[in-house]
């Protein structure tokens, strides 16, 4: 189990760098979704993988038990990413709004950018 929870971490931090080297907006912002979603799949494997385990250690329960701490931090780390990837895709809309493209490098438009500010003397 821990070789299939290591390999999914593994192909998510993967896709999420991939997606994050893109020079469109709203790949960057799905790639660091992904990069937070694999850190919170490694925050809840550092809490002992143990199937139908309670998560707090009873006095006379034997040692199978998961650590409740990595749930909570989790638990938190879900909330804070699915705010701040709701932020992040109004600012990316907003962008896409203003200036009809999603393109993060902006120095490939510098013909058209040229041509404007020739025209202003520039």
């Amino acid at each position: 189990m821990e070789m299939i929870v290591a390999s999914a971490i593994g192909v998510l931090t993967a896709s999420g760098i991939y997606l994050i080297l893109r020079l469109r907006a709203f790949p960057v912002i799905l790639g660091m979704a992904m990069l937070s979603y694999a850190v919170n799949v490694f925050l809840f494997a550092t809490g002992r993988l143990a199937v139908n385990a309670p998560p707090i250690l009873k006095k006379y329960a034997d040692l199978a038990y998961s650590d409740p701490l990595p749930q909570a931090l989790v638990l938190t780390a879900i909330v804070i990413s699915f705010g701040m990837t709701a932020v992040l895709v109004m600012i990316a809309l907003g962008a896409y709004l203003e200036a009809d493209n999603d393109k993060i490098d902006m120095t490939e438009d510098a013909p058209e950018n040229a041509s404007e500010q020739k025209g202003r003397g520039a």
